[in-house]
């Protein structure tokens, strides 16, 4: 006689066995970079310190879950600083701010905390130093993102020219062609970038570019990554949020790499499982600005349908850290 127990795990195993097999190509680096890691433990610190509400301008990281996450701690999110109450602390994202919004905030009399990432600041700093040398600027970046907005707004009107396109480079007139500078969004993609780099250095040979590429490290990093999943997959799942420059990125560079059946999904629940019919490689990668928790319960509800194994395709280590500001250091 088979014991009750015994035969649900025999009907267990068996319906494992009966299920398609899965490999999973996991892209590493994938998920949260240093910038990201940083503006979230700025919000976190603020709210531990000052209590809550704290107020931040713009989802802090382009990630729904993390701005829910945050709002269930106590943080308050706004479009402009007009909807912050008077004698709270303010936090701007990571994706950096025009000049003009900190200098509202200190005619405010507000306490603030930049969140702008690093390595953002990084290209708001090359921007005024190209103006310094009266050089005008061309950005290559997209339009309307939180980026580019921050980026152009560090200095005047008319002194960075916006390109998204190498067929834009074509067009652009600017006011002195032998005296230009470009910079670019940190999170574009790094093939396409260097082919608008490419456009631009031929029609403008004397343009002067950054010392070190503004792309940055974490977007590089995954897009290689991501690249090297494509090549050996059916199919692949970007986890990230469709506001994220640098998710958008990953799905794009996946197809371009060979790999046409590419989504992005914000969370296990969107997975359209006809999408992975006939997949028997999966890509799995995650966007800067998506926790590791919404990778791992992809990967959970994949093994709820499959039998499910794991390759680890890591071409880097981060080791990188962005200290946090004076204001809530120690």
């Amino acid at each position: 006689m088979i014991r009750q127990d015994s035969a649900v795990a025999i009907g267990d195993e068996r319906a494992a066995s009966e299920r398609a097999k899965l490999t999973i190509l996991l892209a590493g680096p994938r998920g949260f970079c240093a910038g990201v890691d940083r503006a979230i433990l700025i919000v976190e610190r603020a709210i531990e310190r000052y209590g809550a509400p704290v107020y931040v301008r713009h989802e802090i990281v382009h990630n729904r879950t993390v701005v829910e996450r945050l709002e269930a701690k106590g943080a308050v999110f706004v479009d402009e600083l007009s909807e912050v109450p008077d004698g709270v602390p303010v936090i701007f994202s990571a994706h950096g701010v025009p000049k003009s919004v900190p200098a509202e905030a200190e005619s405010r009399k507000l306490f603030y905390l930049d969140a702008t990432c690093p390595l953002v600041s990084k290209v708001h700093a090359e921007a005024e130093n190209h103006f310094e040398h009266g050089r005008q600027i061309i950005l290559i970046g997209h339009a309307g993102h939180p980026e580019v907005v921050g980026t152009m707004g560090q200095l005047p009107e008319g002194a960075v020219l916006l390109v998204e396109t190498v067929a834009q480079v074509e067009t652009v007139m600017p006011a002195n062609p032998d005296n230009l500078a470009y910079i670019t969004q940190t999170t574009l993609s790094v093939d396409d970038t260097a082919a608008i780099v490419e456009a631009l250095r031929r029609r403008f040979p004397a343009i002067a570019g950054p010392r070190k590429e503004d792309i940055c490290y974490a977007t590089t990093n995954r897009q290689a990554a991501v690249k090297a999943v494509a090549a050996q997959s059916d199919a692949v799942l970007v986890v990230g949020a469709p506001n994220s420059s640098n998710s958008m990125r990953l799905v794009e560079v996946a197809r371009q790499a060979g790999c046409k059946r590419a989504m992005l999904i914000q969370r296990a629940g969107d997975i359209d499982w006809s999408f992975l019919e006939g997949v028997s490689r999966l890509g799995i990668t995650a966007g800067a600005s998506a926790p590791e928790d919404l990778v791992q319960d992809v990967i959970a509800s994949c093994r709820q349908r499959y039998d499910v194994s794991i390759e680890n395709v890591v071409l880097a280590e981060e080791k990188v850290h962005f200290n946090l500001p004076r204001a809530l250091a120690g």
